[in-house]
């Protein structure tokens, strides 16, 4: 801290008190002084004394200034160091705003590759959620399509069904049996009202019958035939036959072929097999179960190639 020095009036003041006492000295001193010298000695004097007097005077007046001064310069000082630390503070939080702002930079890059990144995703994910909305659409089309295919096969199977049962009415229901199931008609017919007794050679009688047959199944020409043979479990070996898979064979192919030569059934929709004794409809146990299940089915099902081009529709979903 600064202070202001008044030794300069310091030692005027000391000054002007040595004069003075010389003075009181040079008038005191023994011998005769004239009234003229001492006139002027006292003159002097007083003219120091006045001299003294301001010069104390002034003194007190500069040492209150140099006071108020000092006062000021200690004001000033803390000012000064109040604002330094203003600055350094300052300083301080424009270092912590700018290391704020960098990291906020850091932040904002990240947050643009996020975003673009996201951009990227939402794009693809919205590409593929179309995707999936139209094989979605595509499906529930193909659905409705099949649907209405398969309400209009299940309707003709049950029209063919219902004309078939109005047909045969007047034959026993043991000799003939019709029934849909899985999706087809089904036309159970006996191996007592077809054929002989381990013969494939269709009996007379039963021309009534398949002549019946053939006049529907004409008038459904987009429906295929399957002619099914089947015999129970007893085996049966002679001159003709070897085994029942060699009668229930023959049986099927001698239907086909009657229906073919006898009533015009066109032998492109027909197909003719065997299944022996491997499907029975009943145990085998008892004579009324293998009489059941000898037996020779006509199976009457859509076509194959309408049914594999349905699923191989351009609506079917892949």
């Amino acid at each position: 801290m600064c202070q202001i020095s008044f030794t300069s009036n310091i030692n005027f003041m000391k000054t002007a008190k040595i004069l003075f006492f010389v003075l009181i000295a040079g008038i005191s001193a023994p011998g005769c002084v004239s009234k003229k010298k001492l006139n002027e000695a006292n003159t002097a004097l007083d003219a120091h004394k006045n001299l003294l007097s301001r010069c104390e005077e002034r003194s007190r007046d500069l040492e209150a200034q140099i006071l108020e001064l000092n006062r000021k310069l200690e004001m000033a000082d803390g000012t000064i160091r109040k604002s330094s630390d203003d600055v350094v503070a300052a300083a301080a939080r424009v270092k912590a705003l700018e290391d704020q702002i960098l990291v906020l930079k850091n932040s904002q890059s990240t947050l643009l590759e996020q975003l673009n990144t996201a951009s990227v995703i939402n794009k693809t994910g919205a590409e593929s959620i179309k995707r999936s909305l139209d094989a979605i659409a595509q499906q529930s089309q193909y659905i409705k399509e099949l649907t209405k295919t398969m309400q209009y096969k299940d309707s003709v199977n049950l029209a063919l069904a219902l004309n078939l049962k109005r047909s045969l009415s007047d034959f026993n229901d043991k000799d003939v049996a019709i029934e849909v199931k899985k999706g087809v008609v089904y036309i159970s017919l006996s191996d007592n009202m077809l054929f002989k007794t381990a013969s494939a050679t269709i009996n007379p009688a039963a021309d009534r019958v398949l002549g019946k047959i053939a006049s529907i199944l004409n008038d459904q020409k987009d429906l295929d035939i399957l002619v099914e043979g089947h015999t129970d479990n007893v085996p049966i070996a002679n001159e003709c036959l070897n085994d029942n898979w060699d009668l229930s064979a023959k049986r099927a192919t001698a239907v086909v072929r009657a229906l073919q030569s006898k009533y015009n059934v066109d032998p492109a929709r027909m197909t003719a097999g065997g299944r022996s004794e491997y499907v029975p409809r009943s145990s085998n146990s008892s004579a009324a179960g293998r009489a059941e299940n000898r037996r020779t089915e006509i199976i009457v099902l859509p076509k194959l190639e309408q049914f594999f081009k349905l699923l191989e529709a351009p609506n079917a979903p892949k």
